[in-house]
């Protein structure tokens, strides 16, 4: 792959945030000439908060911090920067709507109004039963979100401005990657919190890699990845205790050149000490994963070339 400055990006908008006067759910950054057949999504870092929204929430600011991916979108942009990679980057903050859960992945008990035909013998879905379906109930340690139900015209106003039109671009996107490529990749970026220790013998990983227990990215992608890791010194996991969720289920199609792959970053490794703001490894950690972006880029675009040298066998 070329290490050669990315050309100039185009700059575009989508979906709409309920409650705002028609401002977008998401920004996509692409470049023309597609340098490399990476989409990097960061579905959780969103902090755009309509005044009705901080209002019906108990604890706006405390939630928030708990739901948001704190500032990964800038990495993200750094690391699209360095690459050329598309970026996509929702503004709606998860507390709105969880674009990492299916449409229906609902705790149906925290909607008022909802028509009982269709869904009164409809029991939450698996995440929604744990607090964290496509709306957030509970957050752990804080409890419940919100002071009273969500209108269901609410969650349906939700569903068609963001979560909608946030998929069928990120679609569009890997399609058009796929088109020029013969294959793509989308690397859906998150960051967690601490899970052990940072250093010692029994440090905990800094990263952890996710791909449905090997259903959404062929397996050379991942040995790539930890390959890469590993000579820069970073400790890393599979899997456990992120292995993706719905961005990976709905976008992957391995055997169709679709490739999926979600990334864990311990937040402490480029935010401050409070975990709230840029601190002093953001740099060193935007150009280790983009390290990792580029090396990725170049096995996804192996595999397109194989695909399109090879049809009969790909089948």
């Amino acid at each position: 792959m070329s290490s050669a400055p990315p050309p100039a990006e185009s700059l575009c908008h989508g979906g709409t945030l309920p409650g705002t006067d028609g401002e977008p759910a998401f920004v996509v950054r692409t470049s023309a000439a597609s340098p490399i057949p990476v989409l990097i999504a960061v579905p959780h870092a969103g902090r755009t908060y309509p005044p009705a929204l901080s209002a019906a929430m108990r604890d706006p600011h405390r939630a928030a911090l708990r739901l948001e991916d704190r500032l990964v979108d800038t990495l993200g942009e750094a690391i699209a920067a360095q690459t050329g990679a598309a970026l996509i980057v929702a503004s709606a903050p998860r507390a709105m709507l969880d674009l990492n859960r299916a449409a229906d992945d609902i705790d149906w008990e925290m909607i008022a109004a909802r028509p009982s035909m269709r869904h009164s013998a409809l029991p939450p879905g698996r995440r929604a039963r744990g607090g964290l379906g496509l709306i957030p109930r509970r957050v752990p340690g804080l409890g419940e979100v919100w002071r009273g139900r969500i209108d269901h015209a609410e969650l349906e106003a939700r569903i068609a401005g963001v979560h909608a039109p946030y998929h069928a671009r990120v679609a569009a996107e890997l399609a058009d990657l796929r088109s020029r490529w013969g294959a793509a990749l989308l690397l859906d970026l998150h960051s967690m919190p601490p899970l052990g220790e940072r250093f010692g013998a029994s440090a905990a990983a800094e990263f952890v890699l996710g791909d449905r227990f090997g259903a959404t990215s062929d397996g050379g992608l991942v040995a790539a990845a930890f390959a890469c890791l590993a000579e820069a010194g970073a400790r890393a996991a599979h899997n456990r205790p992120y292995a993706g969720g719905y961005a990976l289920e709905r976008h992957a199609a391995p055997r169709k050149g679709l490739h999926a792959l979600q990334l864990e970053i311990d937040r402490r490794s480029y935010l401050d000490e409070s975990l709230r703001e840029v601190g002093p490894g953001f740099d060193a950690t935007a150009t280790l994963v983009a390290s990792l972006v580029r090396r990725l880029a170049s096995e996804v675009a192996l595999l397109g070339s194989g695909a399109a040298a090879w049809p009969v066998a790909a089948e």
